[in-house]
């Protein structure tokens, strides 16, 4: 190991002095591919985000994606309806390890402004991982780009070896979630347990 001083001086001469997992994550942190979609009136805050007015470019993360199978950050911008709930899942589940979910304001977090509607999935979190909640109704593009910060000082700080370890690095994880299904009066089922574990209230405990 090098103390600071040396590793600053090192620094001067073009040498720098990293572990194999901190240069690991300091590629995947800088070259986030999102996937290209949008649900809602919130993808076009994501779309501001990445013109070039606020420039996502900045962050290694302007690479939008067509196909899930070359996309490894799902930004969720925008309501999801009961309707298209399944077909986010099935996009979450081709995409590639390691992957990153983002939700995108009030409808992708709660079911926002239409969240007692009959149709409106309250929260994607119910059947997939969202590792950054961006609130707001739309959040702006500064928001997005916070939130883009945010991821990044997560992967920054995952480890690929022992305990902790993030989804993509721990064997006993899920490969894929399951898919719900369109019931007769709501999706089949209503939520995955093994994802959405909400903290019980004082009131709901008694």
């Amino acid at each position: 190991m090098t103390d600071d001083a040396l590793r600053s001086e090192l620094q001067k001469r073009g040498i720098f002095v990293t572990s194999f997992e901190d240069l690991y994550n300091w590629g995947r942190k800088n070259s986030l591919w999102p996937l290209q979609f949008g649900l809602a009136c919130c993808a076009i805050e994501m779309i501001a985000a990445a013109a070039a007015r606020f420039d996502m470019a900045r962050f290694g993360a302007e690479v939008f994606r067509p196909s899930p199978r070359q996309a490894d950050l799902m930004i969720i911008a925008g309501t999801v309806t009961k309707k298209m709930a399944p077909l986010v899942v099935r996009l979450y589940n081709q995409m590639p390890e390691p992957k990153y979910v983002l939700a995108m304001g009030a409808c992708a977090i709660s079911g926002g402004p239409f969240k007692e509607g009959y149709n409106v999935l309250k929260g994607i979190d119910r059947y997939i991982p969202v590792d950054v909640y961006v609130p707001g109704c739309p959040p702006r593009p500064e928001a997005l780009l916070e939130g883009l910060i945010t991821l990044q000082k997560k992967i920054e700080k995952q480890r690929l070896f022992g305990k902790q370890l993030p989804r993509h690095a721990d064997p006993q994880a899920p490969a894929e979630y399951p898919v719900p299904a369109y019931g007769p009066h709501d999706l089949i089922p209503p939520l995955n347990p093994d994802v959405f574990c909400p903290k019980r209230n004082a009131s709901s405990a008694e």
